[in-house]
Parts: structure tokens; sequence; C-alpha cells
């Protein structure tokens, strides 16, 4: 009796000492995946921020330069290919997009000085600048979380524990290829 009474402890001690660290383990998965996502969210929220900014700067923007359609038009798409972004990627080629379209309309409002000048356009341009801030933060952040996110997933033993629960490696929040060319303004045969 003393020996099966031995036995089923013995074998409580090593269940024990195997779940216990696969439970801290799998928690310490879940945290880690819970601050990718967050860190997202806050990469979502700076986007929508810029998206609601976009069509007062646009309309502020039309009363001065109201023959600079194409960039207006490049700008709404960008701005609805953004808004209809199913993935990652897609979100991130889409940003990359409107960013594009934003510098140019940078661009173009240095042709018209009443523009500058407008207290509406400078706020709007004050604010669209600080969200633009936030927008780099919140990918650096993410990104940074992202790489402890898979720094576990691969590392032993949380490389056999995120396969045992699946726990797959996160994508990186990466801008276009077309993003690290600086978009190119044509003014010739703009010009009234």
């Amino acid at each position: 009796m003393k020996k099966g009474l031995g036995a089923i402890i013995g074998i409580i001690v090593v269940i024990a000492l195997i779940a216990f660290p696969l439970i801290g383990s799998y928690n310490g998965f879940v945290n880690a995946e819970e601050d990718v996502d967050q860190k997202y969210a806050q990469i979502e929220n700076q986007l929508q921020r810029r998206m609601d900014l976009i069509p007062n700067l646009v309309s502020t923007v039309k009363g001065y330069a109201s023959h600079e359609k194409d960039v207006m038009d490049d700008i709404a798409s960008a701005r609805s290919r953004l808004a209809g972004a199913d993935s990652l990627k897609e979100q991130a080629n889409a940003d990359a997009q409107l960013t594009g379209a934003l510098g140019r309309l940078l661009v173009i409002s240095e042709n018209y000085p009443d523009l500058k000048a407008d207290t509406q356009f400078t706020q709007l341009m004050d604010e669209l600048s600080g969200t633009e801030n936030r927008i780099a933060v919140a990918r650096m952040d993410y990104n940074d979380q992202v790489t402890l996110f898979n720094k576990k997933v691969k590392q032993f033993p949380g490389r056999l524990v995120s396969a045992i629960f699946g726990f797959d490696e996160k994508a990186y929040f990466k801008a276009d290829e077309g993003a690290k060319e600086a978009p190119k303004v044509d003014f010739e045969g703009n010009e009234d």
C-alpha cells in the first residue's frame, strides 16, 4: 500500500514538474500575443485619426487649388483602399500610397501662398504632422512587439509550446516597396 501511494505521489510530482512550466510558457505566449494585438490596434487608431483629418484637409486645399484634381483623386483612392484593407499587408500598402499622395499635396501647397497662410490649413497640417509622427511611433512599437513575440516562438522551449498550442510568427508592418521612392510632382501643364 505504501509503495502504491509513493508511486502515485511520484507520478503527480512528475506531472506537476512538467505542467507548471508548460502553463507558464502558454500564459507567456497569450500575454505576448495580446501585446502584439494591442500595438496593432494603436496603429489602426492613428491611421483612423489621419483618415478623419484628410477630408477637411482636401476640402481646404480644393478651394485654392481646384485644378490639382489628380492629387485629390489619388488621396481619395488611397484613403478608400486603406479603409477597405483586409490584411496587414494590404493596409501597409494602402498606407504607403496614402502617404505618397499626401506628400504630393504638401508639395502642391507650396505653390499657393494664400493657402499656406490659411489658419484652417495650418491647423490641419499641424494635426496631420502630429498624426504622422504618432503613426511612425505606433509602427515602431508594433514591430518591436512582433520581434519579441517571434523570438519567443522561435526559441527553445517556446518553439515546442508554440507548436503544441498553435502560436505562429506575426507579420511585421512593412511599407510598400514603392514607398522607398519620393513622390514625383510635375507642375508642368498644371499652370492656369
